[in-house]
């Protein structure tokens, strides 16, 4: 009977201790690391210089006096420079001409740049890749645009790949977001996230002001990226993801509506944003911070910000839990408001500014030029942690933090020229050449191809 009980015990604690081995194994892998990451810098025939900018804006014979006006302030005040790129089609001037072929080169030429290097640099062969997820919000060609990565790169045939469409800025954390959950599931895995924007065939060439803005804020551009749960590649990665929280306000109409694609009167195809965006936007970001909060910061701080906000004294310090932060470069507006809503500190912003001004938004991909940015000014340091928030149609506000792993010194696409940033002085090259466009009396002020165009 003793010899009975003893073995029943010696049973249990064998079975408790497989039941502990598989509980932590199947941690072990719920890790997310980032090994590297390729932003792509299109070719110098592709910059966008002040001129040419305004000389799209001129040649759009749809346009009236106000919408010429409205166009041209919003650039002037858009803080963008003037080494940022658009696609070949708008340089080639047959942007009310475009094709669907025009698009997908438009594609073919990033991912083809961005993958070859990552698989250079990082020496992983696009034959062990176990995951693809692309996301592309504005273009859905048929195959998709991971299978054409796929046929490219002659991948393999148990790869699971996942085509994303319509998810706005913020997809490439919603593509973070579902490799993050594979990897809950499998083992050692290998996954590319490829993010960028369509814009060689979504140019809109109508005269409604709600959709003309995004003419003058989106650019050209993209990242890949390489992730894994394998903690045998954690000594190579570069971040490792701490969390990840998604916002999104769908369920009300007005969110819904505030930003979409669209025709306008004429069926010209336009993206449009509503004049309630910013109010959107605003109860998106509240949404998300409230969530994000007691999984980053420490305790004290979130003691001292509940008791203090019942007195309605103060706002949540993110300081306390939060070393670099990487917001959505979407415009100069959207990163002041964030600024003084967290109360941060202009060197706190200066990456989101400075790569609005290098390169524009350019839509999903826009905080890896961020993150860039501050990895290329060498202020990365092992332990600390990066917050990225990024706001997307449908309404939707995404947000994740990353600990550094080591400390990082790549230069990447912003290379010898991270030493010009920040300059002392911002220039603004469209306020010299467009400032006129404060005068009251516009019309004297219009070329005469201009004045043409609209008669």
């Amino acid at each position: 009977m003793d010899f009975d009980m003893a073995a029943i015990f010696f049973a249990f604690v064998i079975y408790l201790i497989f039941l502990l081995y598989k509980i932590i194994d199947k941690r072990r892998y719920r890790c997310c690391y980032l090994i590297h990451y390729e932003c792509h810098k299109p070719s110098d025939d592709r910059k966008l210089d002040t001129k040419f900018s305004g000389d799209i804006i001129a040649r759009n014979k749809n346009l009236g006096v106000e919408e010429y006006k409205f166009l041209l302030r919003a650039i002037v005040n858009s803080g963008i420079g003037e080494e940022t790129y658009g696609p070949r089609n708008i340089i080639a001037c047959r942007e009310d001409s475009s094709t669907l072929e025009d698009g997908t080169a438009e594609m073919d030429e990033f991912f083809i740049d961005t993958l070859d290097q990552l698989f250079k640099k990082t020496g992983v062969s696009p034959h062990e890749i176990d995951v693809l997820v692309v996301n592309v919000a504005l273009l859905a060609a048929v195959p998709s645009l991971s299978a054409r990565i796929v046929s490219h790169y002659k991948m393999r045939h148990d790869i699971k790949t996942f085509n994303l469409s319509g998810m706005g800025c913020s997809a490439s954390l919603i593509s973070l977001n579902l490799v993050e959950n594979i990897f809950k599931t499998h083992k050692n895995v290998l996954a590319l996230v490829v993010t960028s924007e369509s814009i060689a065939p979504n140019y809109y060439t109508g005269n409604d002001k709600s959709m003309i803005l995004t003419n003058c804020l989106f650019r050209s551009g993209g990242c890949s990226m390489l992730l894994t749960n394998n903690r045998d590649l954690r000594y190579r990665a570069k971040l490792r993801l701490k969390c990840l929280v998604r916002t999104h306000l769908g369920s009300s109409d007005e969110a819904h509506t505030c930003c979409l694609q669209k025709e306008d009167d004429l069926g010209r195809i336009g993206f449009f944003l509503g004049k309630n965006l910013p109010r959107t936007a605003t109860r998106a970001f509240t949404r998300n911070i409230i969530d994000l909060a007691p999984k980053v910061l420490p305790l004290k701080e979130l003691i001292r910000y509940i008791v203090s906000r019942s007195l309605r004294k103060t706002n949540l310090n993110l300081k306390t839990g939060i070393d670099h932060f990487c917001l959505h470069p979407g415009g100069t507006a959207v990163i002041e408001q964030v600024r003084m809503k967290l109360g941060l500190s202009e060197k706190d912003v200066e990456p989101s500014k400075m790569t609005l001004h290098r390169f524009g938004n350019t839509s999903a991909s826009s905080l890896w030029y961020v993150l860039g940015y501050m990895e290329a000014k060498k202020r990365l340091k092992k332990g600390e942690k990066i917050w990225m928030i990024s706001f997307g149609s449908g309404f939707k506000c995404n947000s994740c933090v990353w600990e550094v792993v080591r400390d990082l010194d790549d230069g990447n696409v912003w290379g010898d020229k991270i030493e010009n940033y920040p300059p002392k002085t911002i220039a603004n090259p469209y306020m010299e050449q467009y400032g006129w466009v404060y005068e009251e009396n516009l019309e004297p002020l219009i070329p005469e191809y201009d004045k043409n165009m609209n008669t």
